[in-house]
């Protein structure tokens, strides 16, 4: 008996051990920079520091909120995500369910590569990509689609009403291929008795598809929903930053919080402001995932995250 302890000990102390490198990651990345919240808090003096910089309350929130591109920066930042949300789990769940339908496990491989090629590409590269395209005297767009056609060249880079729609589509061509993989891999380990029993019960593609893949996807995709809820309030800065080119043409429609705060801190070399944003987004994130949470646990207990 006390040797099966001592073995037991041994193997929990294995399993400890492998925890290590990823604990101690997580205590410097995520606890440890937990002290420099008081740096929203205070009017940061560099020549006193963190710790002896003046406190003053509220006032770099309330900046936050009195400044005339508040409301637009924040509508930009929410009606992104939610287009991205919605739109990024349509796409990427129709992805894995057409890689599952395909009978040929190279062609699977090939194509999960080819899809996650774009999430690895950096968002720089992804702006010279997107400029190829959209410069107004050598892009792609113009000179091979729309003057051959007689139409004329739009200057996209000064032109805020298409920028929606680019953004969109960038962000999905970057980032469908990653989570359509995890929702592959989901499909993947549905119990293939249920499509045997459904093919039986005379069921078509389209039926085993509604009744059978898509309640199976039902669980991962309200997790990775209610991830990428607390995150509403965040931007990927190079998208909104880098692919524009910083274009002032475009900034009604490319401006979040997360470019308003860099323009801020460079601009200001205000860094109790750009703090305060920074925490106004976890907290506002954190309630928003809490919200999320508490909606699905009222519908479905059994998909709620806690």
């Amino acid at each position: 008996m006390k040797k099966k302890s001592i073995r037991n000990l041994k193997m929990k102390l294995a399993l400890f051990s492998m925890m290590i490198p990823g604990v101690i990651y997580l205590i410097i990345n995520n606890y440890i920079p937990m002290f420099g919240l008081q740096i929203a808090f205070k009017k940061y003096d560099y020549s006193k520091g963190m710790w002896k910089s003046p406190w003053t309350g509220f006032s770099n929130f309330t900046y936050l909120f009195k400044t005339k591109d508040a409301f637009n920066m924040t509508r930009n930042t929410l009606l992104y995500n939610l287009a991205f949300i919605i739109l990024g789990t349509v796409f990427a769940v129709t992805i894995a369910i057409m890689l599952n339908e395909l009978r040929s496990a190279k062609a699977k491989k090939l194509y999960q590569v080819l899809f996650l090629i774009p999430y690895l590409i950096s968002m720089v590269v992804v702006s010279y990509i997107a400029f190829a395209f959209l410069s107004y005297d050598n892009g792609f767009i113009n000179n091979s689609i729309l003057i051959p056609l007689g139409a004329k060249g739009i200057n996209w880079y000064t032109e805020p009403k298409y920028w929606p729609f680019i953004l969109v589509l960038i962000h999905l061509w970057k980032g469908f291929g990653y989570s359509s993989i995890i929702y592959f891999a989901t499909v993947i380990g549905i119990d293939s008795a249920l499509y045997e029993a459904a093919v039986i019960d005379g069921a078509n593609s389209w039926q085993r598809i509604w009744h059978v893949t898509l309640p199976g996807l039902k669980t991962t995709i309200i997790t990775m929903t209610l991830l990428s809820v607390g995150r509403i309030f965040y931007s990927d800065f190079g998208l909104f930053y880098q692919v524009p080119q910083n274009s002032g043409m475009l900034a009604n429609v490319t401006q979040t919080i997360d470019v308003y705060v860099y323009k801020g801190l460079t601009q200001l070399n205000d860094v109790g402001r750009s703090s305060a944003a920074g925490f106004y987004q976890s907290i506002v994130g954190f309630l928003m995932v809490l919200l999320a949470n508490f909606i699905v646990r009222k519908i479905d207990e059994e998909s709620a995250l806690f």
